[in-house]
C-alpha cells in the first residue's frame, strides 16, 4: 500500500509532463478578448480612410475637387477590399516558394483555404485577413492626396489596383510575410515601410510624373473647409489606436504599451509643428497642428511595439519638426506639387520614424534593442529597409504610371482642371 502511494505522486508529474507538452504542440486556442480587440481594431483601421482620410484630404482641397477627392478615398476602400480578397492577401502572406524572399504565393487567392476554423494565432484568420485589409485599403488611399485636382478617375483606379498587386503586396511579404527583411530584423511594428514610406514615395513619383496644377503660382490653392479636415485627422487620431495596438494582435501587455506611445507620439509631434510655425511664420494654423499630428502618428507607426514613452516622446518632436521643414522649404526648394504633402508627412514621416526605432527600440518592451541599448547596428538594419523599399515603390510606381499614361492618359485636360473634377467626372458639385 505504502509503495502505491509512491508511486501515484510520480505518475501524476508524469501525466502532467505529457499534458503540458500536448498542449505546446496542438494548435492554439481562440481567445475571445484577443479576437474581440482585433475585431474593434479592424473596425477603428477602416474607420481611418472612410470617413477620416476622405474627410481629411476633402477638406483641403479646393470646393471644385472635394468630391472627387472623397470619391478616390471611398472607390480604394472598395477596389482593395476586393483584390485582397482575390490575390493581395495570398501575395503578401503566404509562402511563396523558391520566391518566398521576395513575394507570396497564389495559394490562398480568393481564400479558398479560409474557412471559419482557420486561426492565426490566438484569433480567426477571417479577422486577422480582414484586418490586414484595412491596411491594404489605406495605403493607396494615402497616395493620391499627392496627386489631388488632376488625375483622372479610372486611371486612379488602374493605378491602385496595380499598385497594391505590384508594390503593395509585396513589400508586406517582404517586411510581414517572412521575406528579406524579416530575416534580415527589420523592425517595422505596423506599417513605416509597409505603409508610410511605401505610399509616400508612391506620392512623391505621382506627383512628379503628373507635374505641378496649373494655375500653381496665379490661383488660390487655399482648402476650402478646415473643419473638415480637423474632423477628418481627429478621426485618424482615434483611428490610429486600432492601427498600432492593433498591431499586436491581441489584448495585451504590447497593446497598451502601444496605444500609449502613440498617444505621446502625436501630441508632441502637433506641438511641435505648431510653435516652428508659429516661430517662423509668426502665428500657429489649423492646418498645421492637424498635419503635425499625423506626422506624429505616422513616426511612432514602425516604432510603436517596439519603444518606450521617452523614445516615443522625442520621435514625435522630431517628426514634427522635420515634416514642417520638409513640406514648408524641401518641397518648394525642390519643385515638385505634392499637393496635400502625402510625401512630406507620410514619407518622411515613414522614414524618420523607422530609423529613430532603430535608436530607440527597449529589448524588454519589442524583444529586440537599439542604439541606446548598445545595439548600433539595428539602425543599419532599418536603414537598409528604407532603401529598399524606396527604391521598388519609386521604380514599380513610375513604371506603373507610365504604361497607364501610354495606354489610357494620367491627367484631366486643362478645361476638365480649371473648370474642376467634381462637374466633369462625377456630374456633380457642392454647393
Amino acid at each position: 500500500m505504502l509503495r502505491i502511494k509512491a508511486i501515484l505522486p510520480a505518475a501524476a508529474v508524469l501525466m502532467m509532463g505529457a499534458t503540458a507538452a500536448l498542449a505546446q504542440d496542438a494548435e492554439p486556442a481562440l481567445d475571445t478578448g484577443d479576437t474581440a480587440w482585433i475585431l474593434t481594431a479592424t473596425a477603428l483601421v477602416l474607420l481611418m480612410t472612410i470617413p477620416g482620410l476622405a474627410l481629411f484630404y476633402g477638406g483641403m482641397v479646393r470646393k471644385k475637387n472635394v468630391l472627387s477627392t472623397v470619391m478616390q478615398s471611398f472607390a480604394i476602400t472598395c477596389l482593395m477590399s476586393i483584390i485582397w480578397m482575390v490575390a493581395g492577401y495570398s501575395l503578401a502572406f503566404t509562402d511563396g516558394g523558391g520566391l518566398n524572399a521576395w513575394v507570396g504565393g497564389l495559394s490562398n487567392a480568393f481564400l479558398n483555404n479560409l474557412t471559419a476554423d482557420s486561426m492565426e494565432g490566438t484569433i480567426p484568420e477571417s479577422v486577422f485577413m480582414t484586418f490586414q485589409m484595412t491596411f491594404a485599403i489605406i495605403t493607396p488611399a494615402l497616395i493620391a492626396g499627392a496627386f489631388a485636382d488632376r488625375m483622372k478617375f479610372s486611371s486612379m483606379l488602374w493605378f491602385m489596383g496595380l499598385w497594391s498587386l505590384i508594390v503593395y503586396a509585396p513589400v508586406t511579404h517582404w517586411v510581414w510575410g517572412g521575406g528579406f527583411l524579416a530575416e534580415a530584423g527589420v523592425l517595422d511594428f505596423a506599417g513605416g515601410t509597409v505603409v508610410h514610406i511605401n505610399a509616400g514615395v508612391a506620392g512623391l513619383v505621382a506627383a512628379i510624373v503628373l507635374g505641378k496644377r496649373s494655375g500653381m503660382g496665379q490661383e488660390n490653392m487655399a482648402p476650402h473647409n478646415l473643419v473638415y479636415s480637423v474632423i477628418g485627422a481627429s478621426l485618424l487620431w482615434v483611428g490610429w489606436f486600432g492601427f498600432n495596438a492593433g498591431s499586436a494582435l491581441g489584448a495585451n501587455n504590447g497593446a497598451g504599451m502601444a496605444m500609449a506611445v502613440t498617444q505621446i507620439s502625436t501630441a508632441a509631434a502637433a506641438l511641435a509643428w505648431m510653435f516652428a510655425e508659429w516661430i517662423a511664420r509668426g502665428k500657429p494654423s489649423v492646418l498645421g497642428i492637424i498635419s503635425g499630428a499625423i506626422a506624429g502618428l505616422v513616426a511612432i507607426t514602425p516604432a510603436s511595439g517596439f519603444v518606450g514613452p521617452m523614445g516615443a516622446l522625442i520621435i514625435g518632436l522630431a517628426s514634427g519638426i522635420i515634416c514642417y521643414w520638409a513640406v514648408v522649404t524641401i518641397k518648394p526648394m525642390l519643385g515638385y506639387d505634392d499637393s496635400l504633402d502625402a510625401f512630406g508627412v507620410h514619407g518622411v514621416g515613414g522614414i524618420v520614424g523607422a530609423i529613430l526605432t532603430g535608436v530607440f527600440a527597449v529589448e524588454a518592451i519589442g524583444g529586440t534593442g537599439g542604439l541606446l541599448e548598445g545595439n548600433a547596428g539595428q539602425v543599419v538594419t532599418q536603414v537598409y529597409g528604407i532603401i529598399a523599399t524606396i527604391v521598388w515603390s519609386a521604380v514599380a510606381s513610375f513604371v506603373i504610371l507610365k504604361v497607364i499614361d501610354m495606354v489610357i492618359g494620367l491627367r484631366v485636360s486643362p478645361d476638365v482642371e480649371t473648370e474642376g473634377l467634381d462637374i466633369n467626372l462625377h456630374g456633380e458639385v457642392v454647393h
